[in-house]
């Protein structure tokens, strides 16, 4: 557990946490995407990627690491998955790590707790051995790319995400760790 600022804490995921991040990570994918996407697309994709029992491999998968960060109550508010292993055109082969997803429950944007855990990410990255961070963001997302590009990272390059049956262009972030 890592204390992030007062009242907030930066915990791993155990496999109690499974269903939790399944909600968690199919709610903010909604909250965020769904306006600009097909319903079916979206429904196969949440299903596919936020199930509890996909949760439940991913964090036992020792490739990934997922941070979940928690309010006062001890609710999760929002949660990081770094994966190593994977790259893509543009990022270093040797010493990357990618920051997988990203998401913070609507209700908390504004708040600063993003900021807390893209510095509990980052750190577990650089504890990873990692020497660069990337990531993929929806090139139509301003939001999340401000918000990156405030943390340091730079475009070196695109690629394609599949949302359902729709292939859409992200963008490849890096930055420095």
């Amino acid at each position: 557990m890592t204390i992030v600022s007062e009242g907030f804490r930066v915990d791993d995921a155990t496999g109690n946490d499974a269903a939790l991040l399944a909600e968690l990570g199919a709610r903010t994918f909604f909250e965020s995407f769904a306006a600009d996407n097909d319903p079916e697309d979206m429904r196969r994709h949440l299903e596919s990627q936020f199930a509890p029992k996909i949760q439940l491999a991913e964090i036992a998968n020792p490739a990934l690491d997922t941070l979940l960060l928690r309010d006062t109550a001890g609710r999760a508010v929002a949660f990081a998955q770094l994966r190593s292993g994977k790259t893509t055109h543009g990022v270093p082969a040797e010493g990357s790590i990618e920051l997988w997803r990203f998401y913070v429950d609507k209700s908390w944007h504004g708040r600063g707790i993003a900021h807390a855990l893209m510095d509990a990410a980052k750190a577990r990255g650089r504890r990873r051995g990692a020497r660069t961070m990337w990531l993929g963001v929806w090139e139509r997302n301003a939001r999340a790319q401000a918000f990156y590009r405030k943390h340091g990272f730079e475009k070196v390059g695109s690629h394609v995400f599949v949302v359902g049956s729709d292939p859409q262009t992200d963008d490849v972030l890096l930055c420095a760790l």
